[in-house]
Order: C-alpha cells, then sequence, then structure tokens
C-alpha cells in the first residue's frame, strides 16, 4: 500500500472512531492505529470492505461455499470397542457459480469485487459471472492490491457520479 493510500485510509479511520467515540476527539493518539493489510486475500477483503464502509458505502463478504453434514454416530459394543457408522455428505452452496468476494453499493452504484492476489487468475465461472454483472449495469472490479482497487474505485465509481 502506497503512502498516500495509508494516509487516506488512516484518516478515515480515525474519523469514524470518532464518530463512534466522540470523547476521544482532539485524541487520536490514544486509538489504536488502523490495521490493514493487502498481501492476503483475507487481509485484502478485509481492508476494501472497511474502506467502503468508513466512505459512507454498504459493503459485504459473499460467502459462496458448501458445508458438510455429518452423519456419524458412534457406537459402542459390549465389550467396550468404539465403531464410527455412517458417513459424511457435502452439500454444495445455493449462491451463483463464480460469485464474487465482496458486493458492496457506494452512493447507488451497485458494484462486486473479486479479490485476486499473486498468481491466482478468474475461473471460467467467475468470468460469466463477471459479464452477468456488467450486462446488467452494475460495476466489476479486479482487485489484486489495495492500491489498485483505489484507482479502479475513482475510475468506475466515483467518475460515474
Amino acid at each position: 500500500m502506497n503512502k498516500e493510500n495509508k494516509e487516506l485510509y488512516s484518516k478515515l479511520y480515525y474519523e469514524s472512531e470518532i464518530a463512534k467515540y466522540p470523547s476521544f476527539k482532539g485524541k487520536e493518539h490514544l486509538l489504536p492505529p488502523p490495521k490493514f493489510n493487502d498481501t492476503t486475500a483475507n487481509g485484502l477483503t478485509k481492508t476494501i470492505i472497511k474502506f467502503i464502509q468508513m466512505i459512507g458505502g454498504q459493503a459485504e463478504r459473499v460467502s459462496s461455499m458448501g458445508r458438510m453434514i455429518d452423519n456419524r454416530k458412534v457406537s459402542t459394543a459390549v465389550l467396550g470397542r468404539q465403531r464410527t457408522i455412517g458417513s459424511m455428505k457435502y452439500i454444495p452452496g445455493t449462491s451463483t457459480n463464480g460469485t464474487a468476494d465482496i458486493s458492496a453499493i457506494y452512493r447507488g452504484i451497485s458494484f462486486k469485487i473479486e479479490v485476486k492476489i499473486r498468481l491466482d487468475r478468474q475461473s471460467e465461472a467467475q468470468k460469466k459471472y463477471q459479464k452477468d454483472v456488467e450486462r446488467a449495469g452494475a460495476v466489476y472490479i479486479i482487485a489484486k492490491d489495495f492500491d489498485n482497487f483505489i484507482i479502479d474505485f475513482k475510475n468506475e465509481i466515483i467518475k460515474r457520479k
């Protein structure tokens, strides 16, 4: 994250904290420093969501994972030996294949953000989802780091208004 974006993020962080805790006005040095990380997918996702929320937008992480159902039971024989009967079953998620990592709205503009770190690339399902989102008139951003996200955010969202 470059120095300018760190300063922007820190400024927004302290403003949002002062809005929540007005008694800290003038005592910003007592607040813990903002946490941001754009070197991992999880860190970048959290940083982007927090940034959008701090500027007055709405953002949420989209989970598309399924879940495991455990149908196993442990039974004990007369001699004390335990035995596991049954199996585990995977139930696929109900979300759309290829859905983006973050769904957000800022000033009435709906947009989706796919987080891709280092060599991570879009799957075919994600490319199809991107086309569907853009055809519907929303914005789709691929965020590889926070600096590039800010550039795309300014170009795609701020300039639309």
